[in-house]
């Protein structure tokens, strides 16, 4: 016979692995002990690696383990573009918007992707695929138009046919075909 555990004495499944914990613990280590919050990014980034975006429970496990208010850890996540507050397509691409990408043709390279793609910014499409963003100064302001797939791929100049060939190679990575 197994006894049954009032719900509010129920252990509780860890939002985080334990070696997201470790890398998190990795993080923490470079900065004074009275300093926690500063590894917040690095732990959102963590976090964001393993479940694939921020929920409302994983900012609060963030907040309690480094042990800040969770509006603290809310209010970065939320800033923060690279940081998905919401489930995303496989592939995030992000389009620099800002003043100098949109004066080097950021706007037309964002409306190309909004039609190719048939979505509009912060939308996924319906076969989960891509998911466009609007985002702000990426750095490259030379290099405009800038687009960055998934926060680590960064890709300059481009036009539309760039575009094309960028999109025909993510569909063809997942295996489907979107077609130019």
């Amino acid at each position: 016979m197994s006894v049954q555990l009032p719900l509010t004495e129920q252990p509780k499944a860890s939002v985080l692995s334990a070696q997201a914990y470790q890398k998190i613990d990795r993080e923490l280590a470079k900065y004074p002990a009275d300093q926690r919050q500063s590894a917040v990014m690095s732990a959102l980034a963590i976090a964001q690696a393993e479940v694939g975006w921020i929920s409302p429970e994983v900012e609060a496990e963030v907040a309690r383990y480094l042990g800040m208010p969770a509006i603290a850890v809310h209010e970065v996540a939320t800033f923060y573009t690279m940081y998905n507050t919401r489930p995303t397509g496989r592939f995030k691409i992000t389009v620099c918007t800002n003043l100098p990408c949109a004066l080097r043709s950021g706007n037309h390279a964002a409306a190309y992707l909004k039609s190719k793609l048939g979505v509009g910014f912060n939308e996924t499409t319906p076969d989960g695929l891509f998911t466009l963003k609007e985002g702000e100064c990426m750095g490259a302001c030379g290099d405009a138009p800038v687009l960055l797939v998934n926060n680590h791929r960064m890709c300059s100049w481009m036009s539309n046919d760039q575009i094309d060939a960028l999109i025909n190679e993510l569909t063809a990575q997942a295996g489907g075909s979107k077609g130019a």
